[in-house]
Formats: C-alpha cells, sequence, structure tokens
C-alpha cells in the first residue's frame, strides 16, 4: 500500500511537472527524441515525460540590439568609427531554433560586413548627410538575409558616426566660419533695411512738410479773396443805399473811396481799387489842395 501511494505520488508530481503554460508574446519549440516535434503557442500544453523536451523558448516581441562601434573607411580614404542599433523580431520560432548557432553574433557581423559595404562607396560629406539613405540599404540588406533565420529586421539606426579627430576640429572651423558669414550677411541686411526705412521717413517727412505749407498758401489766398469779397459786397451794398437816397455820382465815388480806405485798415494786405474811383479819387485830392492855397478873406 505505501508503494502505490508512492508511486500515485510519483506519477502526480511528474504530471505536474510536464504541464505547460506558455504565456502571451512566447513560443516554445518542443523537440521528441531529438527531433523537431512542433512550436507550441500560448496556452496551456503537455508534455510528454522522458521523450519530448523543450528546445528553446524563444520571445515574439520586438527586440533591441546595440552593437559597438565598427571602423569603417569611406570612398575617400576616411577611417571613422559608427556603431548601429539593430530592431528585429522573431517571426518563425524553428527556423531560429534551428537557422543558425547564434543569431545575435551573425546578425552583428552582417550588420558590420554591410556597414563596410555601404560606407566603402560613399565619401565622407556624404555619409555624415546620408544617414536615412544607409539606414535603409542596411534594413533591406539584412531583413532579406536574416529571412532563412526566421527574423525580421525592423529597423536599422546609425548612432554614433565618429570621424577622425583632425577632422572633426576642420569641420568645427568651417562651421564656425560658416556662422560668421551668415553673421555678417544678416548685420549688412540689418544696417541695409536700417538706412530704407530712415530714407523713406526722411521722404516721407518732407511731403508732409511741402502739404503743410501748400496747405497754408491755399488758406492764406482764400482769406485774402474772402476779404475782398466782403469789401466789394460792403461797397456795392453803400452805392445801392446812395442811389436809393438819391445821391449825386461823385458823392458815390467819394463815399466808396471812404469804404474801400476803411477796408484797408489793418482789414486786408491789397486793396483792388476800380479806375473810375481812383480818378475821383485824384480830384478830390487835387480840389483839397486848391482850397487849402486859397487865401482866407
Amino acid at each position: 500500500m505505501p508503494i502505490l501511494i508512492a508511486l500515485i505520488l510519483i506519477v502526480f508530481i511528474i504530471v505536474i511537472l510536464n504541464i505547460k503554460i506558455v504565456p502571451q508574446a512566447s513560443a516554445f519549440v518542443v523537440q521528441r527524441l531529438g527531433a523537431y516535434q512542433g512550436t507550441w503557442d500560448v496556452g496551456l500544453h503537455f508534455k510528454m515525460p522522458f521523450i519530448e523536451k523543450i528546445a528553446k523558448v524563444v520571445s515574439l516581441k520586438e527586440q533591441v540590439v546595440d552593437f559597438a562601434p565598427q571602423p569603417v573607411i569611406t570612398k575617400d580614404n576616411v577611417t571613422m568609427q559608427i556603431d548601429t542599433v539593430v530592431f528585429y523580431q522573431i517571426t518563425d520560432p524553428k527556423l531560429y531554433t534551428y537557422g543558425v548557432v547564434n543569431p545575435l553574433m551573425a546578425i552583428e557581423n552582417l550588420t558590420a560586413t554591410t556597414l563596410r559595404n555601404i560606407i566603402g562607396e560613399m565619401e565622407l560629406d556624404q555619409t555624415l548627410t546620408s544617414r536615412d539613405t544607409v539606414n535603409a540599404k542596411m534594413r533591406s540588406i539584412l531583413d532579406e538575409a536574416t529571412d532563412p533565420w526566421g527574423i525580421k529586421v525592423n529597423r536599422v539606426e546609425l548612432k554614433n558616426i565618429l570621424p577622425p579627430r583632425e577632422i572633426q576640429d576642420s569641420m568645427e572651423r568651417q562651421m564656425k566660419a560658416e556662422r560668421e558669414r551668415r553673421e555678417s550677411i544678416l548685420r549688412a541686411e540689418g544696417e541695409k533695411k536700417s538706412a530704407i526705412l530712415v530714407a523713406e521717413g526722411e521722404k516721407e517727412a518732407a511731403i508732409l512738410q511741402a502739404v503743410a505749407k501748400r496747405e497754408a498758401q491755399i488758406q492764406e489766398a482764400e482769406g485774402e479773396a474772402q476779404a475782398i469779397l466782403k469789401v466789394q459786397s460792403a461797397v456795392a451794398e453803400g452805392i445801392r443805399m446812395l442811389n436809393e437816397a438819391g445821391a449825386t455820382k461823385e458823392v458815390i465815388a467819394l463815399r466808396s473811396l471812404e469804404a474801400f480806405s476803411k477796408a484797408a485798415d489793418g482789414k486786408a494786405t491789397k486793396i483792388i481799387i476800380p479806375s473810375e474811383i481812383q480818378g475821383l479819387a485824384g480830384l478830390a485830392g487835387a480840389l483839397k489842395e486848391i482850397v487849402s492855397d486859397t487865401p482866407e478873406k
């Protein structure tokens, strides 16, 4: 009886130990008597004891591997250090298990040789400005080469490109000279714009002064014209009143002359006197002199 209980307990333990649960984003590669039996996906599985074994546990998540810097030589014989980052994902656990002995080492060596081939066809300046092109070429080549290993290369990035120290110093001096050149151009453009704005301001000021002077002259002329019109109106009104009162021609002329003299008393700078009134004014002056020269009796 105790032996039977012990056997049952042993069988129970063996059954429990051979129940396997495959987690999410994982796969188990199973061998039976040393040969590939199958790939277990997510879920509960039972492994036949002593006959089957789990050869490899494969993660189906996207993985990232950062490779150490590799020395590469450009087309113009410049040696640089470039390190790469590869994003890959296992798509076939069976090929990944049996396709290559050390997949990561294989990817690293393949990345190094591919990088040397691509950079060897490019010059230094082109290498520094064509990262996207290099990344795309490397991803395409690596993805095609790793298909037999059950690996899909999703992305390749050049992490760092390190030229020799003397090349870096030369590039820094060149960049400094370029920045100084741009600064000089910007300063010259600023001074040019400033001079243009000053000239435009002076031009507008001169135009405004001319307009103001013209307006003042127009207003002055309009004032003089209005003053003359008012004088003429006053004279006409006085003549009309004299005519209504039955005054003689000589009296009307003298009254007109008096009206002009009063209107010119600080009211206008220019007075236009009709020729008829001017003649009468002369006559009046002559009579005044004759009267003054006559001796009193």
